[in-house]
Formats: structure tokens, sequence, C-alpha cells
């Protein structure tokens, strides 16, 4: 209905979708993040494996008001697959944000919304981050993130020794 092609106009039964709009870089890096989401949940089983299940969402922080960033843990069936999803609802990047993750090793960004392709900034986590053994959140591991502007970042656990 052109909500992801960022059109314009609100939809309308009456018109068409505005494709010509993807032929502005802006609205064409939306149409990609889209897929790129959708590809995401496909891939990743954490995303998906246990949507009606509780085993399968951990809120890690939903209080920051001052800072409006959320962060939740999705998990699939296998202990491996441990997906963070990390926001900033702010036009204020944060530098240097921790959040608190239950097991140690890298965890690798595999998904950044202000990458240059979709139209963002380009700030990010150069790929990843290694967890350190700094309790936060009420978990043994925590991660010092880059959170860019107005984004949704995901962050796919790599293995490394589990909480107990």
């Amino acid at each position: 209905m052109g909500s992801e092609l960022a059109q314009w106009p609100e939809w309308n039964h009456e018109s068409s979708i505005e494709w010509h709009v993807t032929n502005e870089p802006s609205h064409a890096g939306v149409q990609h993040w889209v897929k790129d989401l959708n590809h995401l949940y496909q891939s990743l089983p954490a995303l998906h494996e246990r949507d009606f299940s509780p085993d399968g969402f951990q809120w890690v922080d939903f209080s920051d008001a001052d800072n409006s960033t959320l962060f939740f843990l999705r998990c699939g069936r296998q202990r491996d697959d441990l997906v963070l999803a990390a926001f900033n609802f702010t036009p204020v990047p944060r530098h240097d944000y921790r959040v608190g993750v239950p097991r140690g090793g890298y965890w690798k960004e595999v998904l950044n919304s202000d990458a240059h392709v979709y139209g963002g900034s380009g700030q990010g986590n150069s790929g990843g981050v290694e967890a350190s053994p700094v309790k936060w959140h009420h978990r043994p591991y925590s991660l010092s993130l880059t959170l860019p502007p107005l984004s949704a970042s995901f962050f796919l656990s790599q293995g490394g020794p589990a909480s107990s």
C-alpha cells in the first residue's frame, strides 16, 4: 500500500501505488530496507520460530525514556539462535551505550537501518561488537553500542559463554 516505498500520500484504493518514487534515493532506500528486513526475518530462526511462545521474547530495557531507546531479545529453539533488537527513537546518536546481554562472545550487527544503502548516515558498530563481562540490565555481559539516530539495529549472537 505504498508504505514500503515511503510514498508521500496516504494509500487510496482509487489510485495506484506511486512506484515512480523509487527513482529517488531516499524512497529506494526505504524499499531496500523493507526487503532486507523481510529477508532477515525469514533467515534467522530466532525472529520467527517462537512467535507464539513466551520463551521467544525477552525484554532487555524498555524504561530509558530520557534517551528514547528500547531493547529486546528474540530466541530460537536452538541455544545459539539469539538476536538482540536495538532501537533509538531520537535524532540524536547514542555512542558507548551499554546494553545487557545473556552471553559473552561476538555479536554481529546483521542489519542497521542507518546504513548508507538505506539512505542513512552510515553510523553503526563496524559489523559487530564483543561482549564484555560487565553486568548490566540484570545480565552477566554487556555490549557498548553505537545507536545511530532514528534507527533499528539487529545483532546476532555468535556464541560464547552463556549465563547460568
